[in-house]
């Protein structure tokens, strides 16, 4: 199997990237199908081969905030399954009929024990892509702020 484009794997040898193709399975989900709950435990990270993935966090039973909308091939959901305490921070649905492909988190931990490089790589790469999330949740809280100070002053 061919493992799609995905940022956790940028700079893996290809060599390494076939030993992940090996353990990943392809899984097809339903339109309105849950992956994982918020608080979950994390066995599974995810990618997308195609369709649509809504990741959302409950704020009760009853209200639901989505986060962002996973579509482009080769995005990567349910990183919890990497880091501890593994749980899922957020839920996640498909929104359209999708084709997934599953990585057990048994699996790639066993990868990573046995190619420390492979996990060193795997484990920067996602720091990297959580710094860069940090840096535009600021961002958008500095908007957001500003805007608010802006309807105070004319009000």
């Amino acid at each position: 199997m061919q493992l799609p484009s995905c940022y956790l794997f940028e700079r893996l040898s290809e060599p390494q990237k076939d030993r992940i193709a090996a353990i990943t399975l392809e899984k097809e989900i339903r339109k309105g199908e849950w992956l994982f709950q918020e608080g979950q435990e994390a066995k599974r990270l995810f990618l997308l081969r195609k369709g649509t993935v809504e990741l959302v966090t409950l704020v009760n039973d009853s209200i639901e905030i989505p986060i962002t909308i996973v579509r482009s091939t080769g995005g990567c959901f349910g990183i919890g399954a990497l880091v501890e305490p593994y749980r899922y921070s957020l839920s996640a649905r498909c929104t359209d009929d999708s084709t997934l492909l599953v990585i057990n988190q048994a699996d790639i931990k066993e990868l990573i024990r046995t190619d420390s490089d492979l996990g060193c790589t795997i484990m920067t790469n996602l720091a990297q892509k959580l710094l860069d999330r940090l840096k535009e949740t600021r961002q958008e809280s500095k908007i957001h702020i500003n805007t608010l100070i802006k309807s105070a002053a004319f009000s």
